[in-house]
């Protein structure tokens, strides 16, 4: 059976290690083991990562995200680590785990995932941005009819994550899938011009960006610049969280009703998640939208709950909603509808979501 880890915060779990491989020397891939009794509630998607809770001899443990660099369909559930050099975490996962070890962890989240298995993709990595990419990659050439473009920067040939697996998948699927690989030591930084020049012979595919921020940037830029409209440009953000979605010594902080004019009056919510559909009328216009479907008994995806990462984000259909704060939500996701529960608070109009 799976165990709850600590009753007090929901839907976290202990889960054994069953293998740890080195990638690279300084990059490993965890492998998890998922009792029967979780199997549902640890499906995921291509591009989705998990909130691993990292033991810490000062605050009992830290929370990070990684992605799953394994497929959906391959029965495996495996993170992709890198060391970085002032990475606790990261440099911690890399010394001391062993298989047998055990982690606490938080169901698959995130918003990085393209929706139709056949659309044709274009994918920038750069260093562990491979890790998302590579699920999203293997999945499109293994089970849709996509063509596949991957541009991947390194430093040096030694520090290619998964060079071997990227190898034989362009082997195996020559007419299908193309990777350049682009070398610091080789061909120095790449320039925005350059990935723009790329991106042109590919004007109506799918563009996933992830990587160092420097790289997401100028990467963006130049799918913006080559007529890549919103709707196709998507990007994975590797955010550090200051908060720790696993320790229950932490209570929920009621919102001040000055954050919002409303806050004495109620609205209506409609929220589609996970095929299912619900409708309250009693939310409070001082509570975050999270807290509220929370009391309502829905299981809703959430890692942070500062604003800090994707865990958590909806679409807005309907109505308005403002957020308290938000650190990774572009200008143009917000115009496009896109809001994080854990900051959003009702304003005005009958409020519809989906996940």
């Amino acid at each position: 059976m799976g165990t709850v880890a600590n009753p007090g915060t929901p839907r976290s779990f202990l889960l054994k290690v069953r293998d740890v491989v080195m990638e690279t020397d300084d990059a490993i891939t965890i492998s998890l083991e998922i009792p029967d009794d979780l199997n549902e509630i640890f499906t995921f998607s291509a591009g989705q990562f998990l909130t691993i809770a990292v033991p810490s001899d000062l605050t009992g443990s830290v929370a990070r995200c990684y992605s799953l660099s394994s497929t959906p369909h391959s029965g495996l559930h495996q993170i992709t680590v890198k060391r970085t050099a002032e990475g606790y975490a990261s440099n911690w996962l890399c010394q001391n785990l062993k298989p047998g070890h055990t982690l606490r962890v938080l169901p698959p989240s995130g918003v990085f995932t393209p929706r139709d298995p056949d659309r044709n993709l274009l994918l920038f990595a750069a260093g562990s941005g491979i890790t998302p990419v590579i699920s999203i990659a293997r999945t499109a050439l293994e089970r849709g009819a996509a063509q596949v473009v991957l541009f991947y920067a390194n430093r040096d040939a030694q520090s290619v994550i998964f060079a071997k697996t990227l190898r034989q998948l362009a082997e195996k699927h020559a007419s299908r899938f193309l990777i350049v690989h682009w070398l610091e030591s080789v061909q120095g930084l790449p320039e925005k011009s350059q990935i723009q020049g790329l991106a042109q012979h590919f004007p109506a595919y799918d563009a996933f960006v992830c990587g160092p921020a420097p790289f997401m940037k100028a990467t963006t830029d130049a799918l913006r610049n080559a007529g890549f409209p919103r709707s196709r440009r998507h990007q994975e953000k590797f955010i550090t969280l200051d908060g720790n979605p696993f320790d229950t010594t932490l209570e929920s902080i009621p919102v001040s009703a000055a954050h919002n004019n409303a806050a004495g009056t109620t609205f209506t919510l409609e929220v589609e998640i996970d095929g299912k559909q619900y409708l309250f009328d009693d939310w409070r216009g001082d509570q975050v939208l999270l807290e509220y479907m929370e009391s309502k008994g829905i299981a809703v995806p959430f890692s942070c709950r500062k604003g800090q990462c994707s865990a958590c984000a909806c679409v807005l259909l309907e109505g308005e909603m403002k957020m308290k704060h938000n650190e990774v939500l572009d200008e143009e996701e917000i115009a496009d509808g896109i809001r994080l529960a854990c900051q959003s608070l009702p304003v005005a109009g009958k409020i519809r979501i989906e996940y």
